[in-house]
């Protein structure tokens, strides 16, 4: 199978949720419960059974019985104690806190743990999605130190690794591959009885490039790829799947549409002229007045997109508000909205200037190697040229990326990013001021803006209420404000595809990520 990205450490302890550093734990670990990502219904995992105090905050979990990690080791509730702990400090307290309050969990005896909630939380054990097992034997004396976040990093010995997933890790080539081979002490079995998981080995290789990852698929080298695959390659894939060398599978529009941000960090642009305009409402309402979303679906996904206008897409069915307002294609309206934050043509030419004279322009930065991405800034490049504003991009390898988000060195990012779980309560690193996935402005201590405020409110609801007309009327009004203020700018979620090869077997497809392998366990191949 095909990587786009090097994973960036093998605990899954990241403040930023990364494609490949996510699948890597899926292969090497395991957690409590799991959501099927057909169903969307929460499952047993390590956690075979569990129960519900009256007050609906406790969970008592029953274990399973005779888990050992792939050293060897027995799985007890103190792997669970420590888990959570280790996530808390790692910095992950957004993805498993309610209301801003951690989770108190105990262990009863080793096969038995609680979880307490601090506050009514609706969607229940659907949270646990977000915590991985680690082994408390390893890890423990570098939770101790303070050094946990390094201490599983890319540069660790794979014979130093233990997890409770289907898989573990033998070799590792930076640049190129890793190599993982079946589990000997994975605790699942089929249905009939026979122990998982069917592969015996499974290997990433680390492809960034994407027309090198076609030719890759079509001639037999990898089985599948990690991400789905772009639509300009569909009628390629098309051809290999009527010859009966592939399986293309058509998956509808996709959950998490690519994105344009802006660094919204106050002070970012702190003696920077561009300061009294860059960071307003009025510019990123301009450009999504300025860009033709059926252009861009047409250039950017071949016409093989739906036009969408705020940050759930239409593909969320239980989540999406019908009554998200379409953002018409009006250039002229956006000029107006951007003259009325000082940029207007003050010299005839077309090109738009502040109060100083200088021309309105900033850098869009995305990912190399990605010609979807290319061809979207692009286009934003073209469409906002017409209105008067200079635009460059910037291409950087997707680790390099991710640099310049934590250091907050940037203009604007054209990038996309996947949520924890389709309901909104299960993202709240995403949706809340203080989480490290609020992209715009992460990790704030106090919400920068009045509307973050009123998010922050309104996300207390939608996590605490058991009542899901008044949890749905508040993401509702979520996602209007998200309108109104557009911290991202979203123009079209492209129909996703995804392919493999036809010896690859009991794939369960699924729009969300990864589309072909999140259920590792249960693939098999024909010899």
């Amino acid at each position: 199978m095909s990587v786009r990205t090097e994973p960036r450490n093998f605990t899954r302890l990241t403040t930023v949720r990364e494609a490949t550093t996510d699948l890597v734990a899926l292969l090497m670990h395991a957690g409590l419960i799991r959501i099927n990502r057909n169903t969307d219904d929460v499952e047993p995992w390590l956690a075979q059974s569990w129960t519900q105090s009256a007050d609906g905050l406790t969970y008592t979990l029953k274990l399973r019985a005779n888990v050992r990690f792939s050293d060897g080791h027995p799985f007890t509730a103190d792997d669970v104690v420590f888990s959570f702990a280790a996530s808390y400090a790692a910095g992950l307290a957004d993805s498993l806190e309610i209301d801003g309050k951690k989770l108190t969990v105990a262990a009863v005896n080793p096969q038995t743990v609680t979880v307490t909630f601090p506050a009514p939380f609706a969607p229940g054990l659907r949270l646990l999605d977000n915590l991985v097992i680690l082994p408390r034997h390893k890890l423990e004396p570098a939770l101790e130190r303070g050094t946990l976040k390094t201490a599983w990093g890319v540069s660790t010995p794979p014979s130093d690794l233990a997890g409770l997933g289907p898989f573990v890790l033998r070799e590792y080539q930076p640049g190129q591959r890793l190599v993982f081979v079946r589990n000997p002490n994975y605790w699942r079995t089929d249905a009939d009885g026979a122990p998982l998981p069917h592969l015996d080995r499974v290997t990433l290789d680390v492809v960034p490039d994407q027309s090198t990852e076609l030719l890759r698929l079509e001639s037999g080298e990898i089985d599948a790829t990690a991400s789905q695959m772009p639509v300009e390659d569909y009628a390629e894939l098309k051809r290999g799947a009527e010859a009966g060398t592939l399986r293309l599978y058509d998956l509808g529009p996709d959950l998490y549409p690519d994105w344009l941000s802006f660094n919204l960090k106050p002070g970012a642009f702190a003696g920077d002229a561009r300061a009294a305009w860059i960071q307003r409402d009025e510019l990123r309402r301009a450009i999504s007045l300025a860009v033709d979303r059926q252009l861009f679906s047409d250039t950017v996904f071949l016409g093989a997109g739906v036009p969408v206008f705020g940050p759930v897409s239409p593909a969320n069915k239980r989540w999406y508000w019908k009554d998200t307002p379409a953002i018409p294609h009006d250039p002229e309206q956006a000029k107006k909205l951007l003259a009325s934050i000082g940029l207007s043509d003050r010299r005839g030419d077309g090109v738009l200037r502040d109060v100083a004279g200088k021309p309105a322009r900033f850098t869009i930065l995305t990912q190399k190697g990605r010609p979807a991405f290319e061809r979207a800034v692009s286009v934003i490049r073209d469409e906002l040229k017409k209105i008067g504003i200079a635009v460059d991009v910037a291409e950087l390898e997707g680790n390099a990326v991710v640099q310049q988000i934590y250091s907050g060195k940037y203009d604007a990012l054209y990038l996309n990013a996947f949520l924890s779980d389709t309901d909104p309560a299960d993202s709240a690193d995403f949706w809340l001021s203080s989480g490290p996935s609020h992209f715009w402005n992460p990790d704030q201590r106090t919400p920068a803006t009045e509307w973050e405020r009123q998010v922050d409110g309104l996300m207390r609801v939608v996590s605490t209420s058991h009542d899901f007309s008044e949890r749905k009327r508040s993401f509702d009004r979520v996602q209007q404000l998200f309108v109104e203020h557009q911290p991202m700018v979203y123009f079209v979620a492209p129909r996703v595809f995804a392919a493999s090869s036809t010896r690859l077997g009991s794939v369960e497809p699924n729009v969300a990520r990864p589309q072909l392998l999140w259920s590792p366990d249960t693939l098999t191949v024909a010899h």
